[in-house]
């Protein structure tokens, strides 16, 4: 069975037997005739929430490397070909905005619709209490500093080892702009040591999440036990609003840009990037589906080569609206579950971190969770929270991927549309 479906199996189990669980020791006629109490308690303290917290730690341990390496070497990969840097000025700031469409469209839905919000209030003060007695090893930092300090660290070390996150990704961000303007040897060395510092952080999130049916199970089971059916309705309506987003951003975002930015019909892009979407759907990664995505642009969209390779190369790091509108969703779900008001200063800096997160995210299934944590701890929500979200990550994972790739192809089409208006302006000023 593949990991997915262990880890959606993980999901159903833990839930039914915590559901059950749930029932027999809080039946209103009394105790059942053994009383079940004590053996779930002790199946609830020694079992279900130490298993849940192992997974969870040995995800969180790997944030910051990830973090780092991914930012740097996504910023870097822009200065890899000096004759593209106004390609990669246009990809950039393409991203940069598409992206942030993404994560308002993500936010307004949550604040209307309210995904997390109706919870009964006795059923979120037993969440809150049941977070508030477990560190997962993250910093929080609800409050918010002057700007400067929150972003622009003064010691890099200090900054991690106090959780910092968003001084980390600064140092991140300034470290891929200085990899990208230095190309002597001694520094292509080190983004070498970057990349491998990547590859072996990814692959070990890559083996916790072996561990996810088992922590899945134990997660799910710890809060329905506490909380009941309840919470799996909210986490249904979590699904919905993401899925209801991301559809959102994939067929009227994506269709305006490729249609005034591109000059292209929408019928005729989405027809003619149907195999790049349906493999980013079944792989839920976008660097596997690079290759297709550039099959795709050449056979199919025809576009030129030297824009669309190093536009899709780029996207499948850098681009990921999908990823941003997502985190961005998870975050103010999460808060509203536990009753955590985000004032809008706060949404803003969620928004920020979304976008800059876009470019540090691995384009590898379920790369976006390590960058949730660290977005968690950052506004003061209890982190414990992504184990609700985890067993249902795979299938959301596979909506987002797709958003991302298609954002990336859509990308390549309104640059080359760019580069051909500008060789256009060139040829027209060369006649006169």
């Amino acid at each position: 069975m593949s990991l997915h479906r262990r880890m959606l199996v993980g999901l159903i189990g833990g839930a039914l037997l915590g559901a059950l669980a749930h029932a027999l020791i809080a039946r209103p006629e009394g105790a059942p005739p053994a009383d079940l109490a004590p053996a779930v308690d002790w199946l609830l303290t020694w079992v279900a929430k130490p298993v849940g917290q192992i997974f969870l730690r040995l995800l969180f341990m790997l944030v910051l490397p990830i973090i780092l390496a991914a930012l740097a070497l996504g910023v870097s990969g822009l200065g890899d070909a000096r004759d593209l840097g106004r390609i990669g000025l246009k990809t950039l700031a393409y991203t940069v905005v598409v992206s942030a469409i993404a994560v308002f469209i993500g936010l307004t839905l949550v604040n209307v619709l309210q995904p997390g919000g109706g919870m009964a209030p006795e059923l979120r003060a037993k969440l809150v209490a049941g977070a508030a007695g477990r560190d997962l090893g993250l910093a929080t930092a609800a409050g918010f500093t002057s700007p400067i300090d929150m972003i622009i660290p003064s010691n890099v070390a200090k900054a991690m080892a106090e959780g910092s996150y968003l001084a980390v990704m600064f140092f991140g961000l300034m470290l891929g702009v200085g990899l990208a303007l230095v190309r002597t040897e001694a520094a292509r060395h080190f983004e070498q040591s970057l990349q491998g510092l990547y590859d072996v952080s990814m692959r070990l999130v890559q083996l916790v999440l072996h561990l996810a049916p088992f922590g899945v199970a134990a997660l799910m089971f710890s809060f329905t036990v506490e909380l009941g059916w309840e919470i799996l309705q909210q986490l249904l309506y979590y699904v919905a609003v993401v899925v209801l987003g991301l559809a959102i951003h994939q067929f009227v975002v994506y269709s305006l840009s490729v249609k005034l930015l591109g000059g292209m019909s929408p019928l005729r892009f989405f027809r003619d990037v149907r195999d790049a979407m349906i493999t980013a759907f079944s792989t839920a990664s976008s660097n596997a589906t690079l290759p297709t995505a550039l099959r795709v642009a050449d056979e199919s969209l025809r576009l030129p080569q030297n824009v669309a390779r190093f536009v899709l190369t780029i996207g499948s790091t850098a681009n990921q609206n999908g990823t941003a509108l997502f985190e961005g969703v998870t975050v103010l779900f999460l808060a509203q579950v536990y009753g955590v008001h985000l004032t809008l200063p706060a949404q803003a800096l969620v928004v920020g971190i979304c976008i800059l997160a876009g470019i540090g995210t691995a384009g590898v299934p379920s790369g976006s969770l390590p960058v949730i944590a660290m977005i968690l701890a950052r506004v003061g929500v209890p982190i414990e929270g992504l184990g609700l979200i985890i067993g249902v990550d795979r299938f959301l994972d596979m909506c987002r991927t797709t958003i991302n790739v298609t954002g990336d192809l859509a990308a390549a089409v309104v640059v080359s549309r760019s580069e051909e208006r500008r060789l256009q302006r060139a040829a027209r000023a060369t006649a006169r």
